[in-house]
């Protein structure tokens, strides 16, 4: 794993790199979830096994730096754009887990000419789920299924946003419309919902299937952070998609 560390108009981003690229395979850049990102690192190694990885922080959270302005979830996805620009990297495959969908999606909107395809990994947010007590409500129902250690990996990082930040994520990310940016992109789509995901329902998926002109989902196994327990299972999807547009 090579460790990164890029400054852009909206910060210093660090990014966590793994394989390596492979002739007529997109790489990959893997965005963070809400104000974590140690969890993906085990998903992450299943991707490097065939192409390049790049898991990417936002400003404020994780490993990155604080940001030099107010941002909202367009404005991580400006961030990330930045950060193509600066380091170079042409027709990857954007991917994100939980809110880090929706910055991957702004980032397809504002840089289609960077980005071939675009992942969505347990994307955010359900209607179910558009407002606080509700987001607390069925994000407690998803907590209950057995992910030993989710935790301990994520306390260092939550530690790290504090209070304020974990408050600000949420908020811009309940104003923020999914399937609005879905609707916007002109590369192919690929969603993943895990079956025990609380978070999330089946007519989601089919609703952002239908917003997207070239898009598909795949049901994986796990609750909303499949990817902990599960970190394989979104290799061969996501493959698949990269050598496509790859």
């Amino acid at each position: 794993m090579l460790l990164r560390y890029t400054d852009v108009p909206e910060g210093r981003i660090r990014t966590r790199v793994l394989g390596q690229r492979r002739e007529g395979v997109s790489p990959v850049v893997v965005v963070q979830g809400m104000t974590v990102s140690d969890y993906l690192l085990p998903a992450c190694a299943a991707l490097g096994e065939w192409t390049e990885v790049h898991l990417l922080d936002v400003p404020g959270y994780a490993g990155s730096g604080e940001p030099t302005r107010p941002l909202d979830v367009r404005g991580y996805g400006e961030a990330v754009v930045h950060w193509l620009q600066e380091t170079g990297l042409e027709r990857v495959m954007m991917v994100g887990h939980s809110s880090g969908t929706q910055v991957a999606a702004w980032t397809g909107v504002l840089s289609p000419e960077r980005v071939s395809a675009v992942g969505l990994a347990s994307p955010t947010i359900d209607p179910i789920a558009r407002s606080l007590p509700k987001l607390l409500f069925h994000w407690r129902r998803d907590a209950r299924a057995p992910s030993p250690g989710l935790e301990q990996s994520h306390g260092p990082e939550w530690k790290r946003a504090g209070p304020r930040g974990v408050a600000h994520l949420v908020r811009v990310h309940l104003r923020d419309r999914l399937e609005e940016q879905v609707s916007r992109l002109s590369m192919p789509v690929r969603a993943l919902r895990a079956e025990d995901d609380r978070l999330s329902t089946d007519r989601w998926m089919d609703e952002l299937v239908r917003a997207a002109g070239d898009a598909d989902w795949v049901s994986v196994p796990g609750a909303h952070a499949f990817v902990w327990l599960y970190p394989e299972v979104w290799s061969e999807p996501l493959r698949r998609l990269a050598e496509r547009v790859g």
